[in-house]
């Protein structure tokens, strides 16, 4: 039997702040540099502006491709499946979609109908977890740090 760490809703904050302001940062970038200066319907579409949507597509990509937002690897975090495997692209989008859009609600719901689970409602629909990585040397490999 596998054993798997869940993440703490503490570390999860850490990451999801990490990628807000990288994506941030980014998504205003694009706005002033695409003559967008003013806070516009294509902007702020009732949360599905720019910033959601970018957003939106960074998680889906990297948690799609290998689990890990940039916050999540400053972490250790990945986004699995609820065995620890890989999601894959689609999955990364439906439990993207609840925290790049609905995330106080999401966060919400699942705090309340799923107490001491860790689940977002999006984690639940999505039939994923987020889970501590842990770094192990491979097997048969020693590492040793060189003295100073």
């Amino acid at each position: 039997m596998a054993t798997i760490y869940l993440a703490t809703w503490e570390s999860r904050f850490w990451a999801w702040l990490i990628d807000i302001l990288l994506v941030g940062a980014f998504s205003d970038l694009i706005v002033e540099s695409s003559g967008f200066f003013w806070d516009s319907g294509f902007t702020n579409l009732t949360g599905f502006g720019v910033s959601g949507v970018l957003i939106f597509v960074y998680w889906t990509l990297f948690e799609g491709y290998n689990g890990q937002s940039v916050g999540k690897m400053a972490l250790s975090l990945k986004v699995a499946d609820r065995k620890g495997g890989r999601i894959g692209f689609g999955v990364a989008a439906l439990e993207s979609f609840g925290k790049a859009f609905l995330l106080p609600l999401d966060c919400l719901i699942g705090w309340l109908a799923m107490p001491d689970s860790k689940l977002r409602l999006f984690n639940r629909i999505s039939s994923t977890i987020v889970i501590k990585t842990k770094y192990e040397e491979p097997e048969g490999v020693r590492y040793v740090k060189e003295n100073e």
